[in-house]
């Protein structure tokens, strides 16, 4: 039971701070998000380190990283990871915070899925009407956007395929996102230096960019620790829930704080969302 309170609450956090974090990526707007892609890798990485040391998980960090198996499965997740950072960025860049929203809103649908397929998690007709609702809610959107939303079913299905692999690597929570920053820290650099004549430029103009930069650091590897180890601890329906404290927050900074345009179609899709969580949160709390 304290391993699965702790798996709650450190979901809990890690959506939370996914929920506001569009705030911050639009404090970054002098990078374009290539850059912020790979500094927030760089970053990530200068802060993961020290805390591996700390904590006493050299030891692990170094086993893992003579086994090829166990780099192949971490450089999976962070392909898989970074894909998702670069699209989640360019969206909240480009005004498309609300699309963002909805796939994380859709993202615990694809972990039920993938539950299924992967770890024999089964599923009741309450489970499958939420599924149902939330394809409903993604008609509507492909009206409202005109077109295939890509953005929401990219963002989703590469965070759930993100949480299937962590699931199932042999690493733990911290020494598995050190490995997966260690394989990425090489691509982030050759960017950087691809991108950038002068080291200056990488950080802004000023003192007050260059901080928000350094934080990109803070913004990455907080959630992702907390996130990395709810996987670990909890079932992928459960994450599946709490998950939805992330794309609310996302939905409302989106729509009430930088105004990005709500349609009917818009909100119709929306609704229907809303009414899939209900559906799937009550059959949760009925189980329980």
């Amino acid at each position: 039971m304290d391993r699965t309170r702790s798996g709650v609450l450190a979901a809990l956090a890690a959506f939370f701070l996914w929920g506001v974090l569009p705030v911050f990526w639009k404090q970054l707007q002098f990078l374009p998000p290539g850059s912020i892609v790979a500094q927030r890798t760089l970053w990530s990485l200068l802060l993961l380190l020290p805390l591996v040391l700390f904590r006493g998980d050299r030891p692990e960090l170094l086993a893992g990283l003579k086994r090829p198996k166990t780099l192949l499965f971490h450089a999976l997740s962070g392909s898989l990871l970074a894909s998702n950072w670069l699209l989640y960025v360019w969206a909240t860049l480009n005004g498309h915070i609300l699309e963002g929203a909805l796939g994380y809103y859709l993202n615990p649908f694809f972990n039920m899925l993938f539950g299924t397929l992967w770890f024999g998690e089964r599923h009741n007709r309450w489970q499958f009407a939420a599924i149902a609702l939330a394809l409903v809610g993604l008609g509507f959107q492909m009206q409202a956007v005109k077109g295939f939303p890509w953005i929401s079913v990219s963002l989703a299905l590469t965070f759930a395929l993100y949480a299937v692999v962590r699931k199932k690597a042999p690493l733990g929570s911290l020494s598995g996102l050190v490995v997966e920053t260690l394989l990425l820290g090489p691509v982030a650099l050759g960017w950087l230096l691809w991108s950038y004549s002068s080291v200056p430029a990488a950080f802004g103009e000023t003192g007050i960019h260059a901080c928000w930069v350094i934080g990109t650091g803070f913004a990455t590897a907080i959630p992702l620790l907390c996130f990395g180890h709810a996987t670990r601890t909890i079932r992928l329906t459960t994450l599946g829930i709490l998950q939805f404290l992330g794309p609310t927050l996302q939905f409302l900074i989106g729509w009430l704080v930088y105004h990005e345009p709500m349609s009917t179609l818009r909100l119709v899709s929306f609704g229907f969302i809303w009414c899939a969580i209900g559906v799937y949160a009550w059959d949760a709390w009925r189980r329980r």
